[in-house]
C-alpha cells in the first residue's frame, strides 16, 4: 500500500523515535506509556505525531517536552522536529525542502522558506528555533527597552544588524537577534555593549522597535507626513484589486496586537496576503464606512453596508458587501466580493453528473410549478446554481420575477429587486406587490425565516414556479427544517418538487496532481473496503508554484439531487426520521448522496479524497464506487 511519502520518510520517524528516547531516558514517561502511545500511534492518519497522542493521552505536557528538547538540542533536524511538535504537515516539509532545490531558493535556510512560503508562523519557528539552539526567546518592545543603552547605537545601526539592545544582567547586556548565530551582528553588539547574551526575536518585533526609536528621535514636525485621503484611498482600491486578480471571493482585514493582517480567501480557503502597519487599521475603516455610507463615529457597534467597485485599470466591476465587528484590538473588516460577471454559468457547465444533470432539468426546472429548493452552507456556490436555473429558464414566454438581498448577477429580460430594509423596501413588502406582477416564475434569494417559507409554498400554491436557497446540512435537511418552521408537512409533499444540495470542494491542481492510493485510515473512515473503489484514479497535487503549493487549483461542485415521488413524499406525511427518508429516497428515487458524488469526482481525480473526507456528511456507508458511476454516468477528468 502506498502510504503518505511523508510518512514513510526515515528521517521523520527518526525524530519522532530519538523524541521518544529523550523522554524515557529523562523519566518523562515510562516504557508502557509509549509503547501504549505507539500502538494508538500507528491506527491514526499519517500527519499524526507521536508526540501529538502522547499529549493527549496526558502522559506529556508542553513544558515537559520543551525542557526536554532543550537538554538535547540539535540532535533533531529543524524540519522533522517542526513535524513532531504539529507545527508542520509532513507534506508541507516535503513542499520546503524540494523548494530549496530551485535556484530562486538556494542558499536559503529552511527557516526563510517556510516563512516565505507562509508555511509556518514566524513565532512558532522563533519557538523552536530557541530550544534547539539554546537562546532565550524575547520579544523587543520599545516601552521595556533600556533607553541608555539603546542610545549608544543608531536606529540604522540596529535595522543592519537586525538587533537591539533589552536589558541589563548583571555584566551582560541582553541582546536579541533576528539570527543569534550571525557572527558579524554578535561582533557589532560586543563592540557597542561589551558582554553580550545574545537572544532570538521574531523580524516583526526587532522592525516595530526600531522603527518606533527612530519616530522618538524626530521632532514632531520631522515626522513622516499623516497619511492622506488619497493614500487611504490608494491602498483600499489596492486591496479589493489584488483580491479581484487573484480570484479570492473575501477580504479579511484583521487588526492584531503588533499588526494589521489581510488574509484572502481563495477557492474556499483563507491565506495570509499582506500585513500593513497597525495605525492604517482606522484610516481603512473610515475609508470603507464612507463607501458604505455607514456611521464614522461609530466604532464600539457592529456595522454592515456595501458599495460599488470599479477598477479604473481594467474596467473590472464588482459589489463589494463590507461587515465591520467590533474586537479588542479595533474593527476587523471583511469585504465578499460579488464580481458582476457579463456572462451567466450554463446549469449545464455547474458539474453535476450527466444523469443527474437530465433528471434535474426533466423532473425539477422543466415542471411548470411547485418549489425547487438549493441548499447548502455558506460558501458552497447555491446563488451560482441559482442564477444558472434562472437563466435556463429565461426566455420570451415566461415572466420571471426576484426578490434579493442583493443582487448579484444582473440578467436581462427578468425583473430584478434589491431588498432596502432602509426605505420599507422588505421582503414581506415586496412578496405582496410580487404576486400582482403576473409573475410565472418567482426568484426567492434566500428563505431565513417562517414568513419566507410559508411565503414560498403559497406561491407554489397559487401555481407559481419557486426557486430559492436554503441553508442546510443536506437535502433531507432541506425538508426537516420546514417542518421544524411548522410548515405542515401536507403542504410540503404537495409543493415541493426537488432539493439540490451542494458543496464546492477543491479541485487538484493539473500542474502537479499525482497518483494516490487511500490508506487504511481513509478506507475506514469512508466505510468501506479497497474492493469497493475498484476502477478508480485517485489524485493529490504535490504542490508547485502555479497552485502557491497548496497542492489544488480552482474548485469543483459536488451534488445531491432529491426528486420527491410518491414514496418520498408519504415518508414525509407520515413523519417519518430523517434516516428513514434518505433510505427510501436512495432506494426508490434514486438518491445519490453528497459523499456518493464526491467520491466518484475523486476516483475520477478530479478532486482528493482528503477533500472528500474534509467536507461531505458522512451519514451512511457510500455504495460500492463501480454502482455509484453506474447511477451518475462517467464522470470525466476536467
Amino acid at each position: 500500500m502506498n502510504h503518505d511519502a511523508a510518512a514513510q520518510d526515515p528521517e521523520s520517524q527518526e525524530a519522532a523515535n530519538q523524541i521518544a528516547a529523550i523522554l524515557e531516558e529523562r523519566g518523562t514517561i515510562t516504557h508502557k506509556q509509549l509503547l501504549h502511545a505507539r500502538r494508538i500511534h500507528s491506527k491514526l492518519r499519517d500527519d499524526y505525531s507521536l508526540t501529538r497522542v502522547l499529549q493527549e493521552l496526558g502522559y506529556l505536557d508542553a513544558h515537559q517536552l520543551r525542557a526536554a528538547l532543550r537538554e538535547h538540542r540539535q540532535r533533531i533536524p529543524l524540519g522533522n522536529l517542526l513535524v513532531e511538535l504539529g507545527y508542520l504537515k509532513p507534506r508541507e516539509l516535503q513542499i520546503a525542502l524540494a523548494a530549496q532545490q530551485e535556484p530562486e531558493f538556494q542558499g536559503q535556510r529552511l527557516g526563510e522558506i517556510l516563512l516565505g512560503k507562509r508555511l509556518i508562523q514566524e513565532h512558532q519557528l522563533i519557538e523552536v528555533l530557541a530550544d534547539q539552539l539554546g537562546f532565550p526567546h524575547e520579544e523587543p518592545s520599545f516601552t521595556d527597552i533600556d533607553r541608555d543603552l539603546l542610545f549608544q547605537v543608531t536606529p540604522d545601526w540596529c535595522r543592519r544588524f537586525q538587533t537591539v539592545p533589552i536589558r541589563r544582567e548583571g555584566e551582560t547586556v541582553l541582546v536579541a537577534f533576528r539570527n543569534p548565530l550571525d557572527a558579524f551582528a554578535r561582533q557589532a553588539a560586543e563592540g557597542a555593549f561589551g558582554s553580550v547574551a545574545p537572544a532570538i526575536s521574531t523580524r516583526r518585533a526587532i522592525e516595530e522597535a526600531i522603527a518606533t526609536y527612530e519616530n522618538s528621535r524626530q521632532h514632531a514636525r520631522q515626522r513622516p507626513a499623516a497619511v492622506n485621503e488619497a493614500d487611504i484611498t490608494g491602498v483600499v482600491d489596492r486591496l479589493i484589486i489584488d483580491a479581484l486578480e487573484l480570484g479570492a471571493s473575501d477580504i479579511h482585514i484583521e487588526p492584531m496586537r503588533q499588526q494589521l493582517r489581510v488574509r484572502l480567501r481563495r477557492d474556499g480557503i483563507l491565506m495570509l496576503h499582506k500585513e500593513l502597519d497597525r495605525a492604517l487599521a482606522p484610516l481603512i475603516s473610515s475609508r470603507l464606512k464612507v463607501l458604505c455610507q455607514a456611521d464614522i463615529a461609530e466604532k464600539r457597534r457592529h456595522q454592515g453596508g456595501g458599495f460599488r467597485f470599479d477598477d479604473p485599470g481594467s474596467g473590472r466591476r464588482s459589489d463589494v458587501r463590507a461587515s465591520f465587528y467590533s474586537t479588542i484590538f479595533g474593527e476587523k473588516i471583511v469585504l465578499r466580493l460579488l464580481s458582476r460577471k457579463a456572462e451567466l454559468l450554463d446549469i449545464k457547465e455547474v458539474g453535476m453528473a450527466p444523469s443527474m444533470l437530465e433528471r434535474f432539468l426533466d423532473d425539477a426546472l422543466d415542471v411548470p410549478s411547485g418549489v425547487i429548493l438549493i441548499t447548502g452552507p455558506t460558501g458552497s456556490g447555491k446563488t451560482t446554481t441559482l442564477y444558472g436555473c434562472v437563466n435556463y429558464l429565461n426566455d420570451m414566454e415566461r415572466s420571471i420575477t426576484t426578490a434579493e438581498d442583493p443582487v448579484e448577477y444582473v440578467i436581462d429580460g427578468i425583473a430584478q429587486c434589491n431588498l432596502n430594509p432602509r426605505i420599507n423596501l422588505t421582503f414581506e413588502e415586496t412578496l405582496r406587490h410580487m404576486v400582482r406582477q403576473d409573475p410565472d416564475i418567482i426568484v426567492l434569494g434566500e428563505i431565513r425565516d417562517q414568513f419566507s417559507a410559508e411565503s414560498a409554498i403559497q406561491a407554489a400554491l397559487t401555481g407559481h414556479k419557486v426557486l430559492t436557497t436554503f441553508h442546510t446540512e443536506d437535502s433531507i435537511g432541506g425538508l426537516l427544517r420546514l417542518m421544524n418552521m411548522q410548515i405542515e408537512t401536507f403542504l410540503i409533499s404537495s409543493t415541493v418538487v426537488s432539493v439540490l444540495a451542494q458543496r464546492l470542494l477543491r479541485h487538484v491542481c493539473e500542474n502537479c496532481a499525482e497518483s494516490y492510493r487511500p490508506t487504511a485510515n481513509e478506507l475506514h473512515r469512508l466505510g468501506c473496503h479497497q474492493n469497493d473503489l475498484a476502477g478508480s484514479s485517485f489524485r493529490k497535487g504535490r504542490g508547485c508554484r502555479d497552485c502557491h503549493y497548496t497542492g489544488y487549483a480552482g474548485r469543483v461542485g459536488v451534488f445531491e439531487l432529491l426528486v420527491l415521488n410518491e414514496m418520498v413524499k408519504d415518508a414525509i406525511l407520515n413523519k417519518r426520521t430523517s434516516s428513514e427518508i434518505r433510505r427510501i429516497s436512495v432506494e426508490t428515487s434514486g438518491l445519490i448522496t453528497l459523499l456518493e458524488d464526491g467520491l466518484a469526482k475523486a476516483a475520477a481525480g478530479q478532486t482528493s479524497l482528503q477533500e472528500v473526507l474534509r467536507h461531505l456528511p458522512r451519514l451512511g456507508r457510500p455504495r460500492p464506487l463501480r454502482e455509484i458511476i453506474r447511477l451518475v454516468g462517467e464522470t470525466p477528468r476536467t
